[in-house]
């Protein structure tokens, strides 16, 4: 099996470097398009990759079942993976480019703009992101069920030519929408064409149409899990047509900060893989610990300096004295998603399905069927609490309905981690280290101290001293406190040098 050659640690290690790397690297290119776009470009920005989400529902359903046939060593999953799952966004895109016309102005009408057809050539040049988001996911999914490790490597790729292409497009041009599009479609392309090197021995296998047979059948579960991500997707819809100008990019700047804080489940990103190979609970308790080393201060720095983060990429932001609350939510929001990331990874590498004669019966009775449920759950919870709230007293207003609606998809993403945590205790234990969680919590409980009585600074250079001051406070207690801590780098580098020896 292709899992059992993976190593947990060196992979988390290399993937969160790759993604801290990308922090920098997003944030600047975040930065460029915030300062430069207008209210209305910086709206239209985030509702571009709303309305695409659509069109890549079936982007995972495929590759889901790829990887774990890579996992298990089945020849010719790769290229019959990569021949399904073209074929779906040839579909995909000729659905995109028939529906537009009749959404956009229904869209574009909640920021009061009624020539609609002056922007349909910028929604149609988007459509090429289809293609390569089906492609690299499934190029990712085979990477990460045998060499896991090397997507960090293509996101840097990606990240770091993104941020060239669109420093000369948008700051250079002047371009701010137009060249965010651009060098985000080139930058996919390039990081397709590396994975696609990458696998291209395995695209030489034959190509198994009996596969796609059981996958497709399996597949009722992935279409039944996305159709329900994208019906809880739906709020931000709302928010763009309903909250009035600006109430997106004010959600959207606050997450694009507190999404930081998810980078840190990259940690445990090869435990799914790991354990369709081999079930250990010692991976998952030692995953447990090496993400929320990270993820516990990221949550608490941000919400510490939220008042300071908030204003990065958009100084207008100064005149929302709130916005900062949208953060702090975001930051809440982010900290389940990691944990509700841990515990699915155990419930996906535990489920044995697949390894039977699959049929609607038996895949009903699953427990992945169980997870995917809960997100109709938290969609009958959050879209008639947001249509309520963004049709009543935040109606056209742009921070109590950007602050409604991060409060409401939190509130609704921790009722589907406590139902996730109850599933998964079922089948499968999980050992919590709580007492490395306290130490964890109490070196971030007073960085925040101490980042909270820091002064307030607006400028970009001082809220990343300050940020760097935080780093260094939880570094230094965690390392005065937990003996693990004080090993890590020791760890880490023991890692790096065992893997270039092997």
């Amino acid at each position: 099996m292709a899992g059992k050659g993976i190593r947990l640690q060196y992979t988390g290690y290399i993937i969160f470097a790759a993604k801290i790397i990308s922090i920098a690297t997003g944030l600047a290119f975040q930065f460029m398009v915030a300062r430069l776009a207008t209210t209305q470009e910086y709206d239209i920005f985030f509702n571009l990759s709303d309305v695409l989400a659509y069109f890549t529902l079936m982007a995972g359903v495929v590759p889901f079942w790829v990887m774990r046939c890579v996992a298990r060593g089945k020849p010719g999953a790769t290229k019959t993976g990569f021949a399904t799952n073209l074929v779906f966004s040839f579909v995909s895109t000729l659905a995109y480019i028939g529906i537009l016309p009749f959404i956009l102005p229904v869209l574009l009408s909640g920021l009061g703009i009624s020539n609609w057809t002056a922007y349909l050539p910028l929604y149609l040049i988007v459509s090429l992101q289809i293609t390569e988001l089906y492609l690299i996911g499934l190029f990712e999914s085979c990477l990460q069920a045998a060499t896991p490790q090397k997507i960090g490597f293509g996101l840097l790729i990606q990240q770091i030519f993104k941020l060239a292409l669109g420093y000369v497009l948008i700051v250079q041009f002047g371009q701010p929408l137009v060249g965010a599009i651009t060098a985000t479609i080139a930058a996919f392309a390039l990081q397709a064409i590396y994975y696609f090197k990458l696998t291209a021995s395995d695209l030489k296998a034959s190509i198994h149409w009996s596969y796609v047979k059981d996958w497709l059948k399996g597949s009722i579960l992935n279409i039944y899990s996305v159709v329900g991500s994208q019906i809880a997707a739906f709020v931000f819809i709302l928010l763009f047509s309903l909250g009035g100008e600006g109430s997106r990019g004010i959600y959207g700047a606050a997450n694009q900060i507190a999404n930081v804080v998810t980078y840190a489940s990259f940690l445990a990103f090869a435990l799914y893989p790991k354990l369709l190979a081999e079930r250990k609970n010692e991976d998952v308790t030692s995953s447990f610990k090496t993400v929320m080393m990270f993820a516990l201060p990221m949550t608490v720095g941000a919400i510490a300096l939220a008042n300071s983060y908030i204003v990065l990429l958009r100084v207008e932001l100064i005149a929302y004295p709130g916005a900062a609350f949208v953060l702090i939510v975001l930051a809440l929001n982010a900290l389940i998603n990691v944990l509700s990331g841990i515990y699915g990874s155990v419930l996906f590498g535990v489920e044995t399905v697949d390894q039977e004669t699959m049929s609607v019966k038996s895949l009903a009775k699953s427990k992945l069927f169980k997870y995917y449920s809960l997100s109709y759950i938290s969609s009958a919870i959050a879209i008639p609490t947001t249509y309520f709230a963004l049709t009543t007293f935040a109606y056209q207003q742009p921070l109590a309905a950007a602050l409604s609606v991060c409060t409401i998809t939190t509130m609704a993403n921790f009722v589907i981690f406590l139902a996730l945590v109850v599933m998964v205790q079922r089948s499968f234990k999980v050992v919590v280290p709580w007492t490395a969680l306290g130490r964890y919590l109490l070196a971030s409980v007073i960085m925040g101290v101490v980042l909270y009585l820091l002064p307030y600074s607006d400028s970009i250079s001082t809220t990343l001293i300050w940020t760097a001051i935080g780093g260094a406070v939880y570094l230094g207690i965690l390392m005065l406190i937990d003996k693990e801590a004080r090993a890590l780098p020791k760890s880490i580098l023991g890692e790096l040098v065992r893997k270039k020896k092997t």
